[in-house]
């Protein structure tokens, strides 16, 4: 258990500081003072000071800080020409990059594990290996061999359709389209309610056909294993505000470590490599969802603060520094208070409690 929280740490480290250093490369760049570099949140357990910056480890694995001069809007007035390197004295456009440039720092490095993954294991194209008796695939005339192009919209790996069927449980219509022998078809598959799987189904049988990434393809597979996992996030958080999801659907730091174990665990048969890759894996993942969250517009996330920053790119002036410092606090109050029921959730679940 001891190897299983070292490599969490490991996966944490890298994806926050690619996060943080996004935000910190960009305030650099725009001639924003950085007043402190952080990993992890509360009480600070080691760090060092240079150049005006205090760089740190704090003790919670539950975030990062890279936190600007003058951005909580309590410093002196934007204009205070004496206040060299405040955030608010910044151009709008200057702010907006340096607040996005943390996302999009994750989204690289989910592109960059993304390619290594793609390297390794190569990617499943959705081709049918056939289709099941008395469903509606079969119905609709869809063969083995079928190259699935689209399902609810475009595909490019099967996964995609696993995914998809998963955020269908109601069985709703599915808007296919497929490839055979060089002509595009269309249909609409209505699923069939499995009772051995207790879920609906359309019918596709082996539908995942493995093709390996090489030279130029390994940018091609990787772009597609990214843009996955960045539908798999976004719709994930549709789902849980629409109620398709549980809090069980839920996990934090506890949560994250659980299924760490579990998947090195699940691949330590298979040697050292396999584990390796698994965990690079879980770090694609990881990435990309930090980048999602944070772009979802809520007060103290990267996504409120580029809320505010665009309304005073269309005002032409900010909304009061003082007051939307207030508002990006309450925010914060409200994200640890998650936090907390998250990891309440987290131990109950794996404890029984």
């Amino acid at each position: 258990m001891i190897g299983t929280i070292l490599i969490f740490f490991i996966i944490f480290f890298v994806i926050v500081m690619g996060h943080e250093f996004g935000h910190f490369l960009l305030a650099k760049t725009n001639g924003i003072k950085v007043n402190e570099f952080s990993i992890g949140m509360g009480p600070k357990l080691a760090g060092f000071e240079k150049g005006g910056t205090e760089y740190c480890i704090r003790a919670i694995p539950i975030g990062g800080a890279c936190i600007f001069e003058g951005e909580d809007g309590l410093q002196k007035e934007k204009g205070d020409s004496s206040q060299e390197g405040n955030f608010q004295n910044a151009s709008v456009w200057a702010r907006i990059s340096t607040v996005i440039a943390g996302p999009l720092f994750n989204f690289i490095l989910a592109f960059f594990f993304a390619i290594l993954v793609a390297g390794y294991a190569g990617a499943d194209i959705p081709v049918l290996g056939d289709v099941a008796e008395g469903s509606a695939a079969q119905a609709a005339g869809m063969q083995a061999g079928d190259k699935i192009i689209g399902f609810d919209g475009k595909i490019c790996l099967a996964r995609e359709i696993s995914l998809m069927m998963a955020l269908n449980p109601d069985g709703s219509p599915v808007e296919v389209v497929y490839e055979r022998d060089g002509a595009r078809f269309e249909t609409v598959l209505t699923p069939k309610f499995n009772e051995e799987e207790n879920r609906y189904l359309v019918g596709f049988v082996n539908y995942a056909q493995y093709e390996e990434a090489k030279g130029f393809s390994l940018f091609k597979y990787g772009w597609y294993q990214l843009r996955f996992s960045i539908k798999n996030s976004v719709l994930s958080v549709i789902s849980l505000f629409q109620g398709k999801l549980s809090a069980d659907d839920v996990a934090g730091p506890v949560g994250m470590a659980q299924v760490v174990n579990e998947v090195k665990e699940a691949a330590e048969p298979g040697g050292p490599m396999l584990v390796f890759m698994n965990m690079v894996n879980i770090a694609m993942l990881l990435s990309v969802s930090l980048g999602v969250m944070n772009l979802l517009p809520f007060p103290a996330l990267d996504g409120g603060r580029l809320v505010f920053l665009l309304i005073e790119a269309v005002r032409g002036k900010p909304l009061p520094p003082e007051k939307e410092g207030i508002i990006h606090f309450a925010g914060f109050v409200v994200l640890m208070i998650v936090m907390v029921l998250v990891l309440f959730n987290d131990i109950q679940r794996i404890f029984g409690i």
